[in-house]
């Protein structure tokens, strides 16, 4: 190989970062991509702008917290965001909750933030350490089960079967070397009323 060649290579190896060659978006994103330390813009040492565009459509207000991290990215740039993947406050799950009706969900407390918002981190942990599909917390197969992460939250719609599939949450923020949380066991379904005689 010529020296002239070895030295191309080497200037694009060193202006591609491995890290941008990893298996998941986040992977190539790195701690920087979201975190900066000395140029940090808002809370939890955020590097890029929270989006302060996109309005919850319940509230009518701004989003705030990691939620608004999160739409920094994943929103289109008419709201705010820079368009990878946007998500819609309209038309996905609901997402940037000050807190959630326990008659919709039985969210487990390791999946609620700040006292008790329900916010992006609530379904997906998106550090490149999470190996799940779309940095879901639970294993769904690659979406193929993912009865078995709903059933996490909302057990009574989703089979007994299918909820002992979800005993394990994902966290990456265990560093102790333990990255799973055990779910609360599901409650059983309510028996039904007896009927009455005529």
């Amino acid at each position: 190989m010529s020296l002239v060649r070895r030295l191309v290579l080497v200037a694009v190896a060193s202006a591609f970062p491995l890290a941008a060659l990893a298996a998941g978006a986040h992977d190539s994103v790195g701690c920087t991509g979201c975190h900066s330390i000395h140029t940090a813009k808002g809370e939890i040492i955020f590097a890029i702008p929270q989006n302060k565009t996109m309005l919850n459509p319940k509230t009518k207000q701004p989003y705030t917290g990691t939620t608004a991290l999160c739409l920094g990215c994943h929103a289109d740039t008419k709201d705010g965001g820079q368009g990878y993947a946007p998500v819609s406050g309209h038309m996905s799950h609901p997402f940037g909750l000050a807190s959630v009706n326990p008659k919709v969900a039985k969210v487990p407390p390791e999946l609620l933030r700040e006292g008790g918002r329900f916010e992006c981190m609530g379904c997906h942990d998106p550090h490149p350490s999470n190996p799940y599909y779309k940095y879901l917390r639970v294993d769904t197969a690659k979406g193929s089960k993912m009865d078995a992460f709903c059933g996490v939250c909302h057990p009574i719609k989703a089979d007994s079967a299918t909820v002992k599939e979800t005993a394990v949450l994902f966290t990456s923020m265990d560093e102790t070397g333990s990255r799973v949380l055990k779910a609360p066991a599901a409650a059983p379904a309510p028996a039904a009323a007896p009927a009455k005689k005529k």
